[in-house]
This record gives structure tokens, sequence and C-alpha cells, in this order.
């Protein structure tokens, strides 16, 4: 079974999928195996690795190091064609459809095409799109494209439904890392409504009880970030676990 298909899987029998965003910058790679098990212990679906920038050259030794803990796919989140390492389950191939820049809807992506082949990394075809949080979140100021303003869902809506024609495979709403709002409620529901492909959203997720509200509206997966880099605290992790699992409590 691909990632891809885990995935599927993990959403039908869960409800929705818990996801756990790892910027290599921030961690420390002597303390991430008992944080990845940390993760794991309280129902983590699957980690993303990557940023929009990275400051340091760690990323494959960071990716080296959460797989060798993981029982769960470890799925490159990759802020442009350098954020690669074989060791990877899978890589979500984003083109960032909200934006009109190039190098992010097809540039980066021919870059490195060659090395995906060469790596057998598994590309899940992912439409991005990001809306407008409220601040210059840094995968606006490094992409050089504006967001989807946050009170018109019918933009979104229509650049959700273009990416799934155009064949992708998933749809991620980004509020951004650290933004000060998530994505609207309203929003993610007439996205959900209008395509039939799984919605992930992410950026400005704090409490557990939105993550149950953006799941409610439509969510599929759920990308928690800088809501638990202060600390892997089980109860915190716990209750965004239970909170996104609603299916399984059932």
């Amino acid at each position: 079974m691909n990632v891809y298909q885990k995935l599927l899987e993990i959403r039908e029998e869960k409800g929705a999928g818990f996801l756990v965003l790892l910027d290599p910058d921030r961690l420390q790679t002597n303390h991430l195996p008992q944080a990845v098990e940390t993760y794991q212990q309280a129902g983590v679906d699957a980690f993303l690795v990557g940023s929009s920038l990275l400051l340091s050259n760690c990323f494959d030794q960071t990716i080296q190091a959460v797989k060798q803990t993981s029982q769960v796919p470890v799925i490159i989140f990759p802020g442009n064609s350098h954020q690669l390492s074989p060791h990877a389950d899978a890589i979500l191939y984003l083109s960032l459809i909200s934006g009109r820049n190039p190098d992010f809807l097809i540039g980066e992506h021919v870059k490195s095409a060659g090395l995906l082949k060469e790596y057998n990394l598994e590309p899940i075809s992912t439409g991005y799109i990001i809306i407008d949080s409220g601040k210059m979140t840094s995968v606006l100021y490094m992409s050089n494209t504006k967001p989807i303003p946050a009170d018109k869902p019918d933009i979104a809506k229509a650049h959700a439904l273009a990416a799934q024609y155009l064949g992708m495979k998933m749809i991620y709403l980004e509020a951004g890392s650290g933004a000060e709002n998530h994505v609207p409620i309203d929003l993610v529901r007439e996205v959900k409504q209008a395509i039939d492909i799984p919605v992930i959203v992410g950026g400005g997720i704090r409490e557990p009880e939105m993550a149950t509200r953006l799941i409610e509206s439509g969510a599929d997966f759920i990308v928690i970030g800088n809501a638990l880099e202060q600390a892997t605290r089980e109860e915190q992790l716990q209750n965004f676990s239970q909170a996104i699992h609603w299916k399984k409590k059932r």
C-alpha cells in the first residue's frame, strides 16, 4: 500500500488524520527519537518535515532521525526543490496554485523531478492554497505571492476545483506557520463541498476544539506545527488526537 492510500485509509478509519509538521531548523536531532515516540503514542498519523526557509544543512539528517523511530509515514513538506531525501516515504508535491509565481507552480517541480525518480519517492500531487491569515507569513514572503482573501471562499473554491480537474490528489488550505488566524470555518466548508478530493488544513490551529470545528466543516487532515513546538506534552498531544480522531471515539 502506498502512502496516499494509507492516508485515505486513516481518514476512513478515524474520521480525519492528525499530521505533525516538523521544522528541521527548530529541532535537536538528539532529542528527536524521544519526541517522535511521544507523538506516536499520542496517535499522530504521519509526520511532515520541511519549511519555507532552511538555515541549516540538516534536512536529510532530520529525515533519517525521524524515520529511524517512526512507525507512521514520514512525508516531505518541501519549501523548495532542495528539500529532498531518499529516506522519506513520500513527498507532498505542492503546486502553489493560489499564487502566480511560476517557480512554485511548476519551476521547482522540474528541478526536483529527476531526483524524485532516482530516490523512488512517492509524489502526492497537492494543490497548495494560501489563505490570508492577517499577517505576512514566511511562506508568503519566500514565495513572493499573494494569499486568497479569507472572506472570498468563491475564489478558493475555484482554485481547488481547478486543481482537482488538473488531476491533483489533495488540496492543502494553508494559513501559514505562526498565523494570527486559522483558515475560516466557512471557507473550509465551501471548498470541501465543491470538490471530491481530500482537504488538508494547517496554520494557526492552536486549540483542539478548533481542530474539531475544522473537521466538522470538511477538513480531512489537520496539520499542527507551532502549537506543539514548545513542548511535546503528552496531555496536549492526546487532546489534539482525540479532537481530530472523532470517528474512532464512537
